[in-house]
C-alpha cells in the first residue's frame, strides 16, 4: 500500500495532464468544482498539508546558513518575474495570458519543487528551507510585484492581492507548523496522506480551471495553446537555468546549485491559479490558464533535467 502511496504521488506530472485532457474533453466533470469557494479551500488544503511538513527547526536552520537560502529566494523572486515580463512582450501573449503568466512567475516555489530536488539529488534540506522562506517572503512580494510587472497591463490591486495571500498562504501554512508541533504523533502518523491530499487537491484545481476556459471560449482556447506552451517552456527552461547558473556564479557547488535551480525553476501553480480567479475576474477564465500550463510544462521540465542530473551524479559537497 505503501508503494502504490508513493507511486501516486510520484506520478503528480501525469495527473495534472490528465486533468487538463479530462478538463478539455469533458469540462462538465470539473465544473461543479468551479463554483462557490471550493478552488479557495483546496487551496488552502494545500497550504495546510505543506504547512504539515514543516518543523519549527527548519526555520531555526535559516540562521545557521541564511545567505545561501536568501540567495535561493532572491534567484526565484528576481529571475522569474523579469522572464515572464520579457516573455509577454516578446511574444505579444494577449493581455490574459501576460497577466495569468507574470502571476504565476511572482509566486512562490510549491512542494513539486521538494519532488524534483530529491529526485536531482540535489540538496533537498535547502530545497524545503528555500521553499518555506519563499512562501512566506511570497506574502509581501507575490502582490509587490505583480503589480510592478502586471500593473502596466491591467489594474492590479496590490491590498486586495496582499489580503488573498494572507488567507491563502501565511494562515494554512502558520497553521500546519503548530499542528504538527502540538500534535506531532498524530501528525506523524498521517504519514503520506498530507501529500496525497495535496495531490488530489491539485488535480482539481488544474481541472477547474480549463473546463471554464473551454466551455466559454474552446478556439481562442485551440488558437493560442501552442503560444502559450512555448511560452511556458521558455520561462521554466530560463528558471532552472539561470537558477543553476546563479548558484555557481555565486561559487555554490553543484549540490548547491542543483537545488537554487529547482527552487527558482518551479513555482506553485495552484497559487496562480486561485489567486488568477478571485483578483482578476474580469479577466477569467483565459488569465488563469497559463498556471496550469506551466505546471504540466514545469514538471516535465524538471522531472526531465533531475532525472539527467541524478544520473550523472557525483558526490559533491
Amino acid at each position: 500500500m505503501k508503494k502504490l502511496v508513493e507511486y501516486f504521488i510520484n506520478l503528480y506530472a501525469l495527473w495534472i495532464i490528465m486533468a487538463f485532457v479530462v478538463g478539455f474533453f469533458y469540462p462538465e466533470t470539473f465544473l461543479w468544482f468551479t463554483k462557490g469557494n471550493y478552488m479557495t479551500y483546496a487551496l488552502a488544503l494545500v497550504m495546510l498539508c505543506m504547512g504539515l511538513t514543516l518543523q519549527v527547526e527548519d526555520f531555526t536552520a535559516l540562521f545557521r546558513t541564511p545567505k545561501v537560502v536568501l540567495l535561493a529566494s532572491f534567484s526565484q523572486f528576481v529571475i522569474l518575474p523579469l522572464s515572464a515580463w520579457l516573455i509577454s512582450r516578446m511574444m505579444g501573449l494577449s493581455v490574459e495570458f501576460s497577466v495569468g503568466l507574470i502571476l504565476l512567475a511572482c509566486c512562490p516555489a510549491g512542494m513539486a519543487s521538494n519532488m524534483i530536488a530529491y529526485i536531482a539529488r540535489a540538496n533537498v534540506a535547502l530545497a524545503v528551507i528555500s521553499t518555506a522562506v519563499s512562501t512566506l517572503l511570497a506574502i509581501g512580494l507575490t502582490p509587490l510585484l505583480t503589480k510592478f510587472y502586471a500593473g502596466q497591463l491591467v489594474y492590479v490591486n496590490g491590498w486586495a492581492l496582499f489580503f488573498q495571500v494572507v488567507q491563502l498562504v501565511l494562515i494554512p501554512v502558520l497553521l500546519g507548523v503548530f499542528l504538527r508541533y502540538k500534535f506531532r504523533k498524530f501528525v506523524l502518523k498521517l504519514g503520506q496522506t498530507a501529500p496525497v491530499l495535496s495531490t488530489w487537491a491539485i488535480i482539481f484545481i488544474s481541472g477547474g480551471i480549463i473546463a471554464p476556459a473551454v466551455m466559454q471560449g474552446k478556439e481562442t482556447f485551440l488558437q493560442y495553446a501552442g503560444q502559450l506552451a512555448i511560452a511556458a517552456t521558455l520561462l521554466h527552461s530560463l528558471g532552472f537555468g539561470l537558477g543553476y547558473a546563479f548558484g555557481r556564479m555565486c561559487r555554490y557547488s553543484h549540490y548547491h546549485s542543483k537545488a537554487i535551480s529547482c527552487e527558482t525553476g518551479m513555482q506553485n501553480g495552484g497559487l496562480a491559479a486561485v489567486l488568477a480567479r478571485n483578483s482578476f475576474p474580469e479577466l477569467m477564465p483565459l488569465v488563469a490558464v497559463p498556471a496550469v500550463f506551466c505546471s504540466v510544462i514545469q514538471t516535465v521540465i524538471g522531472g526531465v533535467l533531475a532525472t539527467i542530473w541524478r544520473l550523472t551524479h557525483k558526490n559533491s559537497g
